[in-house]
């Protein structure tokens, strides 16, 4: 009797191993995404390898057969930026947030580098990459993949600060009951309540790669010409050819490529980041992705996903960096006087990279020269001011209107995606073809184009900031039927301002990042010019006066520093001192 049974749950122990080990067609499909994602980067890293000779062979034609190898460059340089752009942010904006003194210059410098024109980088960049592999096209295609990261950084570094300024006061205090050292406080409770909007700028930002990958790889630099085989030379080929036909093809392969990358990686993030909003949604409104369910259901990829995920389940359990500990802590004298030296060596290095700089621009730049880019500075500054205001009054109610709706979201992301990541050149031809028709001044009518790709910057991070808004807010404001402008101004507003600022600062150093290509736009023969000092550093990039492009840079950096200095920041220590949630 007892051999009987036991012989049945022998049985039926060797049937759930059974079916326990058989494929499924989860299985086979998350397989064949992994091995099919493995061979695209295999593929990339050979051909970033190759032998820098093979670049006099991609020959760019505007034939139809070549879009797709093209878009498969492309985007691979653009995954790759991306992901360094994401290493960098969490190193980043983590310290300048951390520390007081540190962020002292790192939101400065911040400041700075977003300001800097991807012709800035590209001018004193090239020659670094291509000096380090000579031999190979790994040094330019590094140069146009730095060029994509300035492009892409700089908002995902501002969520990231912006996050971990404004963490609500009831996570500070879990922590300390919990005793969670920094480093654990930083990956289990920081970093998850940033996710969302992270996730959300990323996706902007990954759109603004797009933006500037033309100037990304046909790069030209006094007489030193660059082309990369990729969907951004094709558009600046078919544009000094004016083929519409050609453009019609390249924005049509940029919507493929945007829909594969929305439901392959941006949807996947969306719906797991769910999980760490204030609280969660019902079933009927979660965001979804197919891929997400797929391998959630493929047994045997959650088997060899498992010790990647306890890997870093321990990593962030690690406790290191255990900070606020009292026996540590200086005396106030000591602390004073850490700040007084510490102050003391922050101007002594920016005196002398000041000396440095007047040194370098004395040779050949006069006192005119300097008055007059900071009136083209001054020009552009107004440009930036009315576009900002504009697009603030459209995508804000906007952005709370979708962001309250998260199944409307999840149709409008991949649409803003492919807007935000329309290049302004492929709008030149209807520029020149309506200023030169309506004889139109470019001062003004080209001025639309430098808003056209980083506005989506308000929009996703207002997207973002409503999406974090606590339900028992919401649900106050029906309790005492708060409506109209009276909800705006005391619920709404409120609660997404941190993340209206940190879009609205990422969207002002776009807007004067993309002045390089909206102030100086050709077609053809035609070409017409805006004064602005983005034309300026543009002309000075094509003619290689790097004596020029560094005062353009420098102008262009110290005008943004000064506008965020006296106008964001402050706005920005408002939201993190009194609009946070508690």
């Amino acid at each position: 009797m007892w051999d009987i049974k036991r012989h049945t749950i022998d049985q039926t122990s060797a049937v759930r191993a059974t079916v326990r080990s058989r494929l499924t067609w989860f299985d086979l499909v998350a397989f064949a995404l992994v091995g099919g994602m493995l061979a695209f980067v295999a593929w990339g890293m050979r051909e970033f390898s190759a032998p820098i000779s093979e670049l006099k062979f991609h020959t760019i034609t505007l034939d139809f057969a070549n879009l797709p190898e093209y878009a498969m460059r492309t985007t691979l340089r653009m995954l790759v930026a991306v992901a360094i752009s994401f290493l960098f942010t969490l190193c980043y904006a983590t310290l300048a947030a951390k520390s007081r003194k540190a962020g002292q210059v790192m939101v400065p410098m911040l400041d700075i580098m977003q300001s800097i024109p991807v012709l800035g980088y590209i001018s004193f960049t090239v020659t670094a990459f291509v000096g380090l592999f000579p031999h190979s096209m790994m040094g330019v295609e590094l140069a146009a993949i730095f060029a994509i990261f300035t492009s892409q950084v700089w908002g995902m570094t501002f969520s990231l600060y912006q996050s971990l300024r404004t963490v609500p006061s009831e996570m500070e205090d879990a922590a300390r009951v919990f005793g969670l050292s920094g480093w654990q406080k930083f990956w289990r409770m920081e970093l998850p309540f940033a996710m969302p909007g992270l996730v959300w700028n990323m996706m902007v930002a990954m759109s603004g790669g797009w933006f500037f990958i033309v100037a990304s790889e046909a790069i030209t630099v006094g007489n030193q010409h660059i082309t990369l085989p990729g969907i951004g030379s094709y558009i600046g080929l078919a544009i000094a050819e004016r083929n519409i036909p050609a453009i019609s093809a390249a924005i049509g392969a940029m919507l493929v490529v945007i829909i594969l990358y929305d439901q392959f990686l941006f949807r996947p993030l969306v719906a797991w980041t769910n999980k760490f909003r204030p609280e969660t949604l019902d079933n009927e409104h979660e965001p979804r992705s197919w891929l997400l369910s797929l391998f959630q259901r493929s047994r045997h990829a959650q088997r060899w996903l498992k010790p990647i995920g306890w890997f870093f389940h321990r990593v962030a359990c690690l406790r290191v960096l255990k900070f606020n500990n009292p026996s540590l802590q200086l005396p106030q004298r000591g602390e004073r006087l850490i700040d007084y030296i510490w102050y003391v060596l922050l101007t002594t290095v920016v005196l002398l990279a000041v000396k440095h700089i007047v040194m370098f621009l004395s040779t050949s730049i006069e006192t005119r020269d300097i008055i007059e880019v900071a009136g083209l500075g001054m020009l552009t500054l107004l440009r930036v001011v009315v576009l900002i205001a504009v697009a603030s009054l459209i995508w804000v109610p906007l952005g709370v209107y979708i962001g309250l709706r998260p199944r409307l979201a999840g149709w409008v992301q991949p649409v803003a995606q492919f807007l935000a990541a329309f290049p302004a050149n492929l709008l030149f031809p209807i520029a020149v073809l309506l200023i030169s028709h309506y004889k139109l001044s470019p001062d003004i009518w080209l001025s639309p184009l430098m808003i056209l790709g980083t506005q989506w910057y308000i929009l996703f991070n207002v997207i973002a900031g409503t999406t974090m808004f606590p339900g028992e807010l919401l649900e106050v404001g029906k309790s005492f039927q708060i409506k109209r402008w009276l909800w705006w101004r005391k619920v709404a507003l409120p609660g997404i301002f941190p993340y209206y600022i940190t879009g609205a600062i990422t969207a002002s150093g776009g807007a004067w990042n993309a002045s390089i290509v909206a102030e100086l736009v050709t077609w053809g023969d035609e070409r017409f010019v805006a004064r602005g000092l983005g034309s300026y550093i543009a002309q000075m990039t094509q003619s290689g006066d790097f004596v020029r492009i560094t005062l353009g840079v420098v102008m262009m950096a110290l005008i943004v520093v000064l506008f965020n200095r006296f106008f964001w920041q402050p706005l920005y220590d408002m939201a993190a001192r009194k609009l946070r949630f508690e």
